[in-house]
């Protein structure tokens, strides 16, 4: 910034006065610089492409950590197992629990590994393994009751399901890559499944969602409309308009 200076001459009859510089005012203090963007880690990059769904690019970066910890060879096994490679998912898996025998994430995925290849009785096994470390975990319980529904435990299944939403009240609503938490999508006896997690969310008073879960279990084939009628967990759900409608759904032919 220039400084300009101004010179004042006062002049007298005797004598000449010295010039004299004017009080400049003070200079605003300089504009701070933009702060630099902290750099972009490798695994944070792998992560953005997991949640755009490019899990191939994924795993690409996250290749290039190494030594990789088990953390990230988790992520790369999820990365695989959402590409459908069950072959190169169950390896990451078994290198992450190497590395970190006490890893619950890791020990869940594997159990989702078996389950996916119909190895119930492998990812029961699992599951139980993960919840001996994390006991608090909704996701395995309802991973665990999921694979208890397969083997057609009912009576496990739906206790695990209570314990899951005891846990966290909206862990069968919940998507993400995190982990591979195991859908309803992923059961074949979706109608009776659907019939199950009404039946839970009734007893723990989400009547929304338990509502929510009757109309799905009808529409998908649920015959035993009955058990709706008859079993007590039900009994508020019976007092309400919206369930009169939903008695009026023909239960669909499979």
């Amino acid at each position: 910034m220039r400084t300009r200076f101004t010179a004042l001459l006062l002049f007298g009859c005797l004598s000449a006065v010295q010039a004299q510089q004017p009080v400049q005012p003070a200079a605003p203090p300089p504009q701070d610089a933009p702060a630099a963007k902290p750099p972009v880690s490798p695994e944070m990059r792998g992560d953005i492409y997991m949640a755009r769904r490019m899990y191939r690019e994924a795993i690409d970066v996250y290749r290039s950590i190494q030594p990789p910890s088990a953390v990230i060879l988790n992520k790369i096994g999820i990365a695989y197992q959402q590409l459908g490679d069950l072959r190169s998912a169950k390896k990451m898996y078994e290198r992450a629990i190497k590395l970190n025998k006490k890893y619950p994430e890791a020990i869940n995925n594997l159990g989702t590994v078996h389950y996916a290849r119909k190895s119930y009785r492998r990812a029961v096994s699992q599951y139980k393994k993960a919840l001996a470390i994390n006991p608090d975990s909704a996701s395995i319980y309802s991973n665990l009751g999921t694979a208890y529904f397969a083997r057609r435990d009912y009576r496990r299944a739906l206790e695990c399901y209570e314990k899951a939403i005891s846990l966290d009240p909206d862990v069968f609503e919940r998507r993400g890559t995190s982990g591979v938490l195991l859908q309803e999508r992923s059961v074949e006896q979706r109608a009776k499944f659907h019939y199950y997690l009404a039946k839970v969310y009734a007893k723990y008073g989400r009547n929304d969602l338990a509502l929510f879960y009757i109309r799905k279990s009808l529409e998908e084939g649920f015959k035993e409309k009955k058990r709706y009628l008859e079993e007590d967990e039900f009994a508020e759900i019976r007092k309400l308009p919206e369930f009169e409608e939903l008695m009026k759904i023909e239960p669909r032919v499979l």
